[in-house]
């Protein structure tokens, strides 16, 4: 698969796992979750050939848009713990050789650290329960901000900030 060929793929796996994350009905019908669990199956298979086959999709080979493509299909393998962990390390790999985003590995840190049942690094993954929406449990909640400065991302209260408003959270 050449550089551009892999572009075009992560991009438009990208479109089909946003399209069936938008909005439609509340709570979703069992059709579309199951839809939804489908094509995140399949992407996931498919990401980790490509790993497999040639590593993770580098900044300098697809793209900032398709980077971002693979991270979001990485994030979106929580149904398969072990290859979202295999992801995590390919990703780490680019991160060092300044070819993938370092905000990019602290989402995923924290999806991974989350769906384990650990708390998360950078405060990146938020959930609704009957107290509200909030935060999962953020390890040494006091240096929080220096590691989130440290991957490139802004300071938790303003992070909080907008996911309350485009979620609708309430302290």
């Amino acid at each position: 698969m050449t550089d551009d060929e892999l572009r075009a793929e992560l991009l438009k796996r990208m479109k089909v796992d946003q399209d069936i994350r938008e909005p439609a009905d509340e709570p979703p019908s069992q059709e579309r979750m199951a839809q939804w669990r489908s094509i995140d199956r399949d992407n996931t298979a498919w990401l980790r050939s490509v790993v497999g086959a040639r590593g993770w999709p580098l900044l300098s080979q697809v793209g900032e848009e398709a980077a971002l493509a693979a991270w979001l299909l990485a994030q979106h393998a929580d149904a398969s713990p072990e290859v979202q962990r295999e992801f995590h390390r390919a990703l780490s790999d680019a991160v060092s050789r300044n070819e993938a985003k370092p905000a990019h590995l602290a989402y995923l840190e924290d999806r991974i650290r989350v769906g384990s049942g650990r708390p998360q690094l950078y405060g990146t993954q938020f959930f609704r329960d009957d107290s509200g929406f909030r935060p999962h449990p953020i390890e040494d909640a006091d240096r929080l901000d220096d590691r989130r400065a440290a991957m490139g991302l802004e300071p938790f209260s303003q992070y909080e900030a907008q996911m309350r408003r485009l979620y609708g959270g309430s302290v």
